[in-house]
């Protein structure tokens, strides 16, 4: 998918039109100077609050989690794929409010990242809920199924497919000078173009937002259902939590998703008219600089909120910080030294009833 600030200085004759505007073609330049002023403020502050907090993430993950579990692979990756994101805001920053200005091959790698960690991160929630899902729903214990392996396994083809996607941008993906301006874009070949048209919709309707968020709610659905029946007093907070997820998700990306959608019809010729497409110029740029906003919510909503990542937290606040300091911090974060005395024998418990597991399970959340 082509973001909306590789477009930010590409003249209208890049445009498809309807047949309007091929009598009188479109002046977008109101739409250009919107990106140029509000992109870059939202780029930097999504930079500056989402680059700590994804590092924080993986350092944590890398130092005591270890990836012993399916759970910690998939958070680690979630927050690499946030963080691949997170390096190109700058680029995109400077381009909107400029142009660009670090060669060809950076425009392939910038983008290249873009879409590796935009995709990347939607199919790892997806990973997440569906582990969720097996862990509490049907009990799955990480020895039977739940294991490094089959983590490390369904990661990898994940990053496989994130990376098949990326490849119309490695191979398309060029500057031009336009109207003196050096711009980053997606360039098709014209016998292709509506090929790669319908493959784009269909990536970024379907494959972005549709299939991710039908499975969200089936599997958030019926977890609800089986923790409802559970008398674990952690299951109101856990409830809570996925709320958060299923809401967070859906505000953040369903403007962007709907907005694409028509867009999809604009390139279609169903939808036409030269102030409708300058509106959806706009609101493209808007919807999509909002999902980015996701990259600083992620590492709060599937790691801090957590409590196995909290537990993990514990330790890195008693490895860096005095005694004294700590003793308010476990208050306020609400840790018990009983807790990650649970959580260690729960792990190294090799057997247990599905009650007992319910229990564990439910620290996911």
């Amino acid at each position: 998918m082509m973001n909306a600030t590789e477009k930010l200085h590409i003249t209208s004759s890049d445009y498809n039109y309807d047949y309007e505007d091929l009598f009188s073609p479109c002046d977008k330049e109101p739409a250009k100077n919107v990106g140029a002023s509000y992109l870059p403020v939202l780029y930097s502050l999504v930079f500056v609050f989402g680059l700590p907090g994804n590092v924080f993430v993986l350092w944590t993950l890398l130092k005591y989690a270890r990836q012993k579990n399916m759970t910690d692979i998939y958070l680690f990756n979630l927050a690499l794929c946030d963080l691949l994101l997170v390096i190109t805001l700058p680029f995109w920053a400077y381009f909107a409010a400029s142009e660009w200005i670090w060669g060809d091959a950076c425009c392939k790698i910038i983008n290249v990242c873009y879409i590796l960690g935009y995709s990347g991160g939607v199919m790892f929630i997806i990973l997440i809920s569906i582990d969720r899902y097996l862990a509490i729903v049907h009990a799955v214990s990480p020895v039977r199924a739940r294991t490094v392996r089959c983590g490390i396994i369904s990661s990898g083809v994940m990053w496989c497919v994130a990376m098949f996607t990326s490849l119309p941008t490695m191979i398309y993906n060029k500057i031009d000078n336009i109207d003196g301006r050096i711009v980053c874009h997606t360039s098709f070949p014209s016998e292709t173009l509506l090929r790669w048209k319908f493959l784009r919709i269909f990536r970024a309707n379907v494959l972005g937002f549709f299939i991710p968020f039908a499975i969200m709610v089936f599997c958030y659905t019926r977890i609800i259902q089986t923790l409802l029946k559970n008398k674990s007093f952690k299951k109101h907070r856990a409830i809570k939590v996925i709320f958060t997820v299923v809401i967070v998700f859906f505000v953040f990306w369903t403007p962007h998703n709907i907005v694409m959608f028509l867009e999809s019809l604009r390139e279609l010729h169903i939808l036409t008219g030269c102030e409708f497409s300058t509106r959806l110029f706009i609101a493209q740029q808007i919807t999509e600089s909002i999902t980015f906003v996701h990259c600083c919510l992620n590492p709060i909503i599937y790691a801090f909120l957590g409590e196995k990542f909290r537990l993990h937290l514990r330790r890195v606040f008693h490895t860096c910080l005095p005694s004294c300091i700590m003793c308010e911090l476990w208050d306020r974060l609400h840790f018990a030294p009983r807790d990650f005395t649970t959580l260690h024998r729960s792990q190294s418990s090799g057997s247990r009833d599905s009650s007992t597991f319910m229990s564990s399970s439910i620290q996911l959340f």
